[in-house]
């Protein structure tokens, strides 16, 4: 049953523009990565262009293969707590936009199933603009033949993307309730920035390994230095918060009446 909820949901996707934007938006944040590179590797020429303000601080920022990659495994870390939150929001909420709520919750099929197959469609999405993002990275850090690139180097890269795209995935199901439980967009979309915002402010206490939205800044990066794995607290907060937006979607999908 999950397969042809999974395989109805792609094919709603078929029709729409939206997976082409969110892929457009996140493989334009290597691209701004790599221009900040070029300007410190060659900030005379950057100047003469009008690229460099005369306020400009470069300082702290390197144009090498370590601390590109490291501004790689932030695209990932940002992009789940800010993108995935909109793919999440949209696959959730379009059913409330289109009116078709009501006819998908009566049809004969456990209403837990659409919550579990909207998540892996948000899964599959997300996964394919991380590694989308990752590869352009990856390719466009070869092309400027930039220093300090060794085998260590790019497996910490692509591990590090990899993860901070698995962490935030475990933050996406609290998204998914929220748009069901208000049945709207905005308030999602306002939820995940909100908790953005929060989570860079409790990022800066000793409270952040155990804030779900301070887990995923600490450890890209975002915050502090990048943690080269969680804590075993951190990594059972992220479980936690996992099951409880699923548990709370699937429960007020099973209760709700009928929009």
């Amino acid at each position: 049953m999950i397969g042809q909820v999974v395989l109805t949901e792609f094919w709603k996707l078929k029709r729409s523009a939206v997976p082409w934007v969110t892929l457009g938006a996140m493989l334009a944040a290597p691209w701004g990565i790599a221009l900040f590179a070029w300007i410190v590797r060659d900030p005379q020429r950057a100047a003469d262009l009008g690229l460099l303000g005369t306020k400009a601080n470069l300082a702290g920022l390197e144009a090498t293969w370590p601390a590109f990659g490291s501004y790689l495994v932030m695209i990932a870390g940002a992009g789940g707590l800010l993108m995935l939150a909109f793919v999440v929001a949209y696959v959730f909420g379009r059913e409330y936009a289109d009116g078709t709520a009501k006819n998908l919750l009566a049809l004969p099929v456990a209403r837990e199933w659409f919550a579990g197959g909207k998540l892996v469609v948000a899964l599959v999405w997300w996964l394919v603009l991380a590694v989308a993002a990752l590869a352009e990275g990856l390719l466009i850090g070869a092309a400027m033949r930039l220093p300090g690139f060794t085998a260590d180097v790019g497996w910490h890269v692509v591990t590090g993307v990899l993860m901070a795209a698995a962490a935030s995935f475990l933050l996406a199901p609290v998204v998914a309730w929220v748009t069901v439980w208000t049945r709207s967009y905005l308030a999602a979309l306002g939820f995940a920035l909100g908790m953005l915002l929060l989570g860079d402010v409790v990022g800066h206490t000793g409270w952040a390994v155990w804030f779900p939205w301070s887990i995923v800044p600490l450890l890209t990066g975002m915050v502090g230095s990048a943690a080269p794995v969680l804590p075993w607290g951190s990594s059972l907060v992220l479980g936690l918060t996992f099951v409880i937006g699923l548990a709370g979607t699937g429960l007020h999908l099973r209760l709700a009446d009928n929009p």
